[in-house]
């Protein structure tokens, strides 16, 4: 007799799972599987209420389109520890003002960038390129100009399912935004 499917299927979505270095899109899963979708995400989420339950030192979360195994929060330091044994890898003021812009503006090119943060701000976006946090999205059908957007890295290292998850920017700008906005241009 064969057994059930249920074990199999759980099965192999860890042996998957433990391997990749990005979040899978549960249709990847059922396609490789041979599964239909609907049994897959409904597999991927007990999995994760069930490591959940058991209080183990990873969950299974769905970030940026897919799925994939991460640190359980109170572990992190532990890890972090381990892993960096002590260095920071941590972005600057820059880099993070940078970021942001290109978060809340994309697809923005560099110069829209610079002329929001009022710097140059070709070096920072390099940077946040070759750390995979910021890609390129096309070009301005005026101007030419690369366009940038935050990438799916970005929204696994935060966490966020999509970009629409961002939080509200009006709690934290002045009351006078629009007239700040209107003398920079």
């Amino acid at each position: 007799m064969r057994p059930e499917r249920g074990p199999e299927l759980r099965a192999a979505l860890e042996a998957i799972l433990i391997v990749v270095d990005e979040p899978v899109a549960a249709m990847t899963l059922a396609q490789v599987l041979e599964h239909p979708t609907h049994e897959i995400e409904t597999a991927l989420r007990a999995l994760a209420a069930e490591y959940s339950d058991a209080g183990r030192g990873f969950d299974l979360r769905e970030v940026a389109g897919g799925w994939r195994f991460y640190t359980r929060a109170d572990c992190a330091q532990l890890v972090e520890r381990f892993v960096r044994d002590g260095q920071q890898a941590r972005l600057t003021q820059a880099a993070l003002e940078t970021l942001a812009v290109v978060a809340y503006r994309q697809p923005v090119s560099r110069a829209r960038v610079a002329a929001v943060r009022g710097v140059n701000s070709d070096g920072v976006m390099r940077t946040l390129v070759a750390r995979g946090l910021v890609e390129e999205a096309g070009s301005d059908p005026e101007s030419q100009a690369v366009l940038y957007r935050t990438s799916s890295y970005f929204l696994e290292r935060l966490g966020l399912k999509s970009i629409d998850e961002l939080p509200e920017l009006a709690p934290f700008l002045p009351d006078d935004v629009e007239n700040l906005e209107e003398t920079t241009k």
